[in-house]
């Protein structure tokens, strides 16, 4: 295989690794739940919910 072919084959595989345009706040929304939908989480939903969230406060300026 020359290296030409070899190259071309790493920048395929890298481009399938890439994410849209835009940072976390471009493509990111807040997640919001009814009350029902709340009780239903568990415990490991609920905390990466909250985790999302928080992010978006941080970097993206959600307000709660």
């Amino acid at each position: 295989m020359g290296k030409g072919l070899i190259v071309a084959a790493i920048v395929a595989a890298l481009a399938g690794c890439t994410t849209a345009k835009g940072g976390f706040c471009a493509v990111a929304s807040p997640m919001r739940l009814s009350a029902s939908a709340v009780d239903g989480l568990s415990g490991q939903e609920a905390r990466a919910l909250l985790a999302h969230n928080r992010k978006g406060e941080k970097l993206c300026g959600w307000r709660p």
